[in-house]
């Protein structure tokens, strides 16, 4: 029976490009192995030494995990879609005359309101990055009024970074990015503090920073930070807005504390190299704008409790086709993390864990 298999930008040059192909067999780990078979360079990307799905990659069959179905076993059947998804890293302080101007969009919507806004203000929020991700995430936290936020970045700002590092401009060139940052942000809303973290987070001090925090949004660029910040926002019962790209797909989610995490999704990286940088491979500079602007719009509505967060849920995005879909996620009961018996209950080495450096930005 041929089945629709849907391949991922990164895995993508091993099938001629082509984003959909067709598998065969009566259960998903048949048409695995079948595609495997018919493109030999995709077999490599998907599976481990041992011919299983590596812990990197989640294969999900109409929108949901296999793992929650019957795993490799899982039946398939004409008009069925496989997906394969591998890792991408106060109170009642009277508003003023002018902040009753600046948030009358806000004020007149009945599931905002002037509580609403005075729970933004009051809102302190860490941003992993002031790059790609970063940017957009934060000039419209700030436009909305979220009243504190952190950002940890010690990069400072390349040229290179214009494209689509739209916090940045040419004569911040050679400045740090937080300072930059900070700076961008005063000019759209005065009311936000800004507080600059020009540093790697480490296992040393990411229990320090974002413990400071009510929600955490992590638009790093590697795997060794992604998992820090992960399992660092697992122990202290923090919310989690997970943002990734590469070239042209951006990934999103929200790891709610009790609801499953990052690992539960990925339980280890992909091997070093797999999975190049944006530096190595490039990205379309408006795609972090899409991405970015999803996890401002989760994290308002975390702040405000209204609607329903991407949590269990991760957003795919694929520039190219123009296409949104959604997968559903669960929590591993087995994850060594936030798992029923975990086996992780300490922040460890993570450049040593993902075979790569820590970098922000």
């Amino acid at each position: 029976m041929a089945i629709k298999v849907y391949i991922p930008g990164p895995f993508r040059v091993a099938t001629n490009n082509s984003s959909k192909i067709e598998g065969y067999g009566d259960d998903v780990g048949e048409v695995l192995k079948d595609v495997g078979r018919r493109y030999p360079g995709i077999k490599a990307l998907i599976f481990d030494s041992k011919g299983e799905v590596a812990d990197h990659v989640c294969v999900f069959i109409n929108g949901r995990d296999i793992n929650t179905l019957q795993n490799n076993g899982t039946k398939v059947t004409e008009g069925d879609e496989v997906s394969i998804v591998p890792a991408m890293s106060g109170g009642a302080v009277p508003f003023t005359e002018e902040q009753i101007r600046r948030y009358s969009r806000h004020i007149i919507l009945p599931q905002v309101g002037g509580k609403g806004q005075r729970k933004l203000l009051g809102a302190k929020v860490l941003l992993i990055g002031a790059g790609g991700l970063g940017s957009p995430t934060a000039l419209y936290l700030a436009a909305a009024g979220v009243g504190t936020l952190g950002i940890v970045d010690f990069d400072t700002v390349d040229i290179s970074n214009l494209q689509r590092q739209i916090l940045h401009h040419n004569h911040d060139v050679g400045r740090l990015k937080v300072t930059s940052a900070q700076e961008s942000i005063a000019d759209v809303n005065p009311d936000v503090q800004v507080i600059p973290h020009a540093l790697a987070l480490t296992s040393e001090n990411a229990l320090e920073i974002i413990r400071q925090y009510d929600i955490v949004v992590n638009g790093c660029d590697n795997f060794a930070t992604r998992y820090l910040v992960n399992d660092a926002c697992v122990f202290l019962n923090k919310p989690l807005v997970d943002g990734s790209i590469f070239l042209f797909e951006g990934q999103a989610s929200v790891f709610m504390p009790g609801r499953g995490c990052y690992r539960c999704l990925y339980p280890a990286p992909p091997p070093p190299g797999m999975v190049p940088s944006c530096q190595e491979a490039g990205v379309l500079g408006v795609l972090p704008g899409i991405v970015g602007c999803v996890q401002a719009i989760e994290t308002i509505k975390l702040i405000l409790g209204i609607g329903e967060p991407l949590a269990g849920r991760l957003l795919l995005f694929d520039a190219l086709s123009m296409d949104f879909r959604v997968m559903r996620l669960r929590k591993d009961p087995s994850c060594p993390v936030c798992g029923d018996n975990p086996t992780i209950t300490e922040l460890i080495d993570y450049e040593e864990f993902c075979g790569a450096p820590i970098t922000v930005g």
